[in-house]
């Protein structure tokens, strides 16, 4: 059993759990993001802090530990989509992208070498077998802490060779077990999203150094009608759905409705202006037999976004959606995930909200 461990209170419990209940137990840390030669500070992901906190929850558990390198495998597949997408006028998401090609990826090769079952992580989610004993991905019993919809792109195929022994604890009860047993990150502060982003820095910083030769520059912020109401320096600074720092003022309030690229515009509207319910996806990854026609699902195309009934259709790789209400802010480069009660069947990336 390999458990992917940050140094964090869930992963620490989650090896914990493991370990209690009889599996032998290897701990992993991930060296994802080293940005030091781009000339950041440390990661919050990566830190010398954050390792040393992993080895000592392993000293702690008595299980072995081990420190994978994967900084290059994370550059390619994760911090350079990442970088790419925004200049495309995209919204990623790299959480999804980062389990899926190195935690559940990388970790799952690394298994196999190791004669190991089975990868855990400290993720909120369940993996659930089903009457044919098929694996199934289910949402966590803490609702407010679930992370089903960032693993997704992992695909049926590796679900049969991951655990999560979090699935069915609130973080309140997480953070009780670390306290009683005397685990050493049982007060540290949750991990936030964009992890690799070093400490002090923000996105929007990082990414203008990672691409200072390729950013846009300057353009116009225009309305609906194409009517020019200020300039913007950078596309990358803005995702739908924002309405403040915009620059520019109106007698009602102004959202990001859509990023040209090509053109280098900001283009902003009211509220309503960003309802939608049409959209095609790409890249769509099924845990399920997708079928050849319609299916009604429940779909999320933002983390904490309620669920909204919808008829998906699959399309090769894409796939159309339909949704039963409208959405808001549909933002191009993240993912909508489609479920069947608390079951994940699949999901895909947002190419436009259709325009309806």
């Amino acid at each position: 059993m390999v458990v992917a461990m940050s140094g964090g209170v869930d992963s620490c419990v989650a090896a914990f759990l493991l370990a209690r209940s009889g599996w032998q137990v290897i701990g992993v840390t991930l060296k994802l993001a080293d940005l030091a030669a781009d000339g950041f500070d440390a990661s919050r992901c990566c830190s010398a802090a954050g390792v040393a906190a992993a080895q000592r929850a392993a000293r702690v558990l008595g299980i072995p530990h081990i420190l994978l390198d994967v900084r290059s495998e994370f550059r390619d597949s994760v911090l350079t989509p990442f970088v790419d997408a925004y200049l495309r006028g995209e919204t990623p998401s790299p959480c999804v992208h980062c389990n899926s090609t190195i935690k559940f990826g990388r970790l799952v090769e690394m298994a196999a070498t190791l004669g190991a079952a089975y990868v855990a992580t400290g993720h909120y989610a369940r993996r659930v077998d089903g009457p044919d004993g098929e694996p199934q991905l289910h949402r966590a019993r803490d609702r407010a802490r679930d992370q089903s919809y960032f693993l997704f792109e992992m695909g049926k195929e590796r679900l049969g060779s991951v655990l999560f022994p979090l699935g069915e604890y609130t973080k309140d009860e997480v953070r009780a077990v670390a306290r009683r047993e005397g685990l050493p990150s049982a007060n540290l502060p949750d991990s936030q999203d964009m992890c690799f982003v070093p400490l002090g820095e923000t996105y929007v910083g990082l990414l203008e150094h990672l691409a200072a030769d390729r950013l846009p520059g300057e353009g116009e912020i225009i309305d609906g009608g194409g009517r020019v109401l200020g300039r913007h320096g950078g596309i990358h600074r803005f995702t739908v759905g924002q309405r403040r720092g915009l620059g520019v003022s109106a007698p009602h309030p102004l959202f990001v409705t859509r990023l040209d690229a090509a053109a280098n515009r900001v283009i902003v509207g009211r509220e309503e202006e960003l309802a939608s319910k049409r959209m095609r996806v790409r890249d769509v990854v099924w845990l399920v037999d997708p079928g050849a026609g319609p299916r009604r699902v429940e779909i999320q195309i933002r983390s904490r976004h309620r669920p909204v009934e919808a008829t998906v259709t699959p399309l090769a790789t894409a796939a159309e959606i339909v949704f039963d209400e409208e959405v808001t802010a549909a933002a191009p480069g993240q993912a909508a995930v489609w479920y069947e009660g608390d079951r994940v069947l699949g999901g895909g990336w947002i190419v436009n909200d259709g325009g309806e």
